[in-house]
């Protein structure tokens, strides 16, 4: 149990039998009544935002999640799976998941997965990867690094806006949380 004074960014606690994340809160201590906490939360499993106030000093439930360090060995029709860093056991993922982030996973990544219990709340990726770029427009004399972008195709298939210089074949790191080009590796 964990005391709505205690609540911090970060803090993971469950409700109505699903896991939420303080994304959120302020302490108000009013001039009448009682002191309240206003929070907002998210939703771990859906994103679906809340907006929640506890009184000050009541009890819920803290998530107990474990974290496990996993790289991605292979994907084997609509799965991924993955091995236990620690224990060596293999374990399968869906797209959904993984999230969006899925199409940043390469082959031998090691990603950290979230648990509550035995149900998979989320992956995390490294917050940036080096990829290899497949197929982008050939850039023309005279683009400049501060010009315009241009959408560029990586190894795993997504898609993202990079400087008009890249070219085919280059390695740059990509920031996975954003989608945003880093610079050239």
């Amino acid at each position: 149990m964990i005391s709505s004074n205690d609540f911090r960014p970060g803090v993971s606690i469950v409700l109505d039998g699903s896991v939420w994340r303080v994304i959120d809160f302020l302490h108000v201590k009013p001039g009448k009544g009682s002191a309240f906490v206003r929070t907002t939360l998210k939703n771990v499993q859906s994103g679906k935002v809340l907006e929640r106030t506890f009184r000050a000093g009541e009890t819920v439930p803290q998530a107990t999640l474990e974290k496990v360090t996993m790289q991605h060995t292979y994907k084997e029709g609509d799965e991924f799976v993955f091995m236990d860093m620690e224990s060596y056991e293999e374990g399968r993922l869906t797209a959904t998941q993984i999230g969006d982030r899925v199409k940043y996973l390469k082959e031998g990544m090691e990603v950290n997965v979230i648990r509550w219990g035995e149900q998979v709340l989320e992956v995390e990726l490294p917050n940036s990867v080096v990829l290899e770029i497949v197929q982008t427009d050939p850039g023309v004399k005279g683009d400049t690094a501060t010009g315009g972008t241009k959408p560029a195709i990586l190894e795993t298939g997504a898609t993202i806006m990079v400087p008009l210089f890249i070219a085919q074949g280059e390695r740059i790191k990509i920031d996975t949380r954003d989608d945003k080009y880093l610079g050239r590796e």
